[in-house]
C-alpha cells in the first residue's frame, strides 16, 4: 500500500497506523530518500547552493530525478509493507519524469492519495494553516501540491482527513483498499 499526497496531510502518521493495524512493515519514504539519491551521485553540496542561490523552487527541481529513482528503488526494496511518499515524490512536472513514475507505479492496485478536503480550495487552506505555508520567491508548495495533476493521476484511491481523526481515516483506508 502507498500513501501519496501534499505535505502535511498524515500520511506518515497514517502509514504507522494502518500498517500496525495490518501487522506488516511501516516505510517512510522520507527517513530512506537519502540514501537512495546518494547511489546516484546526489550532491548535497550543490543542493545547498541550489537552495541558498534559488530557493526553494530551485531545490525542488534538483530533487525531482532523484526522487523518481527513489521510487523505483523503495518499492523495489520494500515488498508487503505500507509506505507513505514524501509530498514531492509523487508530483512531476517532467513529463517523462510523471510517465516514469506512473509505470512504476501501475502494478501497485492500492496508491492512496491522502487530502484535507474534496475542496482544493479549502485543501490548501487547512495545510497553510497546518505548516504556516510555504511559499518562497512566489512559488506556493502547497498550492502546487494540492492543484498538480500528479497525484490523481497516480492515485486509485482518495481519502479526505477533515473532521476525521487518524483512527477514523486509517479505518476508511482499510475498508476502500483491496487487501
Amino acid at each position: 500500500m502507498i500513501l501519496i499526497g501534499p505535505i502535511s496531510t498524515g500520511k506518515s502518521t497514517l502509514g504507522k497506523l494502518v500498517a500496525q493495524k495490518l501487522g506488516i512493515p511501516h516505510c517512510s519514504m522520507d527517513d530512506v530518500r537519502l540514501d537512495y539519491y546518494k547511489e546516484i551521485n546526489y550532491d548535497e553540496e550543490l543542493a545547498n547552493q541550489i537552495r541558498e542561490k534559488e530557493g526553494l523552487q530551485g531545490i525542488y527541481r534538483y530533487w525531482k530525478p532523484f526522487a523518481g529513482y527513489a521510487v523505483e528503488r523503495v518499492l523495489s526494496e520494500y515488498g508487503n509493507c505500507v509506505i507513505d511518499f514524501g509530498a514531492g515524490d509523487s508530483v512531476y512536472e517532467n513529463d517523462q519524469l510523471f510517465k516514469w513514475v506512473q509505470q512504476v507505479l501501475e502494478p501497485y492496485i492500492n496508491v492512496v492519495l491522502i487530502l484535507s478536503s474534496p475542496d482544493l480550495e479549502e485543501s490548501i487552506q487547512i495545510l497553510n494553516e497546518r505548516n504556516s505555508g510555504i511559499v518562497s520567491n512566489g512559488f506556493d508548495l502547497n498550492e502546487h501540491f494540492i492543484k498538480h495533476h500528479s497525484n490523481y493521476d497516480l492515485a486509485k484511491f482518495v481519502v479526505y482527513t477533515k473532521g476525521k481523526l487518524p483512527e477514523e481515516t486509517g479505518d476508511e483506508i482499510l475498508k476502500i483498499v483491496k487487501l
